[in-house]
């Protein structure tokens, strides 16, 4: 499996490499909360962010950035519209009565360069209104929106950060739909009441507002790395990453097989 890169935006400060946008939720006032659900008027928002001129300047950059193309030769576009990506919600891990398994964390859009690169911009509500958070490589966010209208039409697909794995869930069943995803439930899947009592024993101690949060492991940016990705600050135990307050979680994550059916 290869690493995905990931241009992160480093806290209160454009990144030196992408200069992109800082995200909101390490901003002083406290995390701007996303959406609820992806609106047409959301979409647009997303889109006209992700089309910009400077963004698409950016992305010559990104695309570039191994040799691959020159950034002038890159000619990035951006290819149909923002969809949104859902990731576990820590109201559900919390129990909180009437909690969906997942909430809106950002919006995506495929940027494809001439030669054939794709990558995902990563869109979110900042104060400054829509903006570009983070560029990753590859197509997760598309391929498992994909994968999961096919296995479970109507169904919301998610994704699980702290061990990146994919889900979709609708109606009482958790449908896994990658090789952690099947680790964690089964290759069949589980109940949501079951699913929930899982990801309630591996992160109901570390939710916004517990002690773990309190002492600072739940939140924060590590520097990043040589190769131009960023991996959150703390771990929980046996490598699990604490749910934030809200915001995006930007990490170096890894390409993940999708699991068969």
């Amino acid at each position: 499996m290869t690493p995905r890169a990931s241009a992160a935006v480093a806290v209160l400060a454009a990144t030196a490499l992408l200069g992109l946008a800082p995200q909101a939720a390490a901003a002083p006032g406290g995390p701007v909360p996303q959406p609820q659900a992806a609106t047409a008027e959301n979409r647009a928002a997303a889109a006209e962010a992700a089309t910009a001129p400077g963004t698409l300047a950016t992305l010559s950059r990104f695309f570039a950035r191994e040799g691959k193309v020159s950034p002038t030769a890159a000619q990035p576009r951006i290819e149909g519209e923002a969809i949104p990506v859902n990731h576990l919600s820590p109201e559900f891990v919390a129990g909180k009565a009437g909690a969906p398994v997942a909430r809106l964390e950002f919006l995506a859009s495929r940027a494809v360069s001439s030669d054939g690169q794709q990558a995902a911009l990563w869109t979110a509500r900042t104060e400054a209104g829509w903006e570009v958070v983070n560029i990753a490589t590859g197509d997760d966010e598309f391929r498992y929106a994909r994968l999961g209208a096919a296995k479970l039409p109507g169904g919301t697909v998610f994704r699980e950060p702290q061990i990146d794995a994919w889900y979709v869930a609708g109606g009482s069943r958790v449908l896994p739909l990658d090789e952690d995803a099947v680790r964690a439930v089964g290759a069949e899947g589980a109940t949501l009441g079951a699913y929930r009592a899982r990801v309630a024993r591996a992160y109901g101690d570390k939710l916004p507002g517990s002690a773990y949060a309190e002492g600072g492991a739940a939140g924060g940016y590590a520097e990043a790395s040589a190769e131009g990705g960023v991996t959150p600050v703390a771990a929980a135990a046996g490598g699990a990453l604490a749910l934030g307050g809200g915001g995006v979680l930007l990490a170096l994550r890894r390409r993940r097989a999708v699991a068969a059916g």
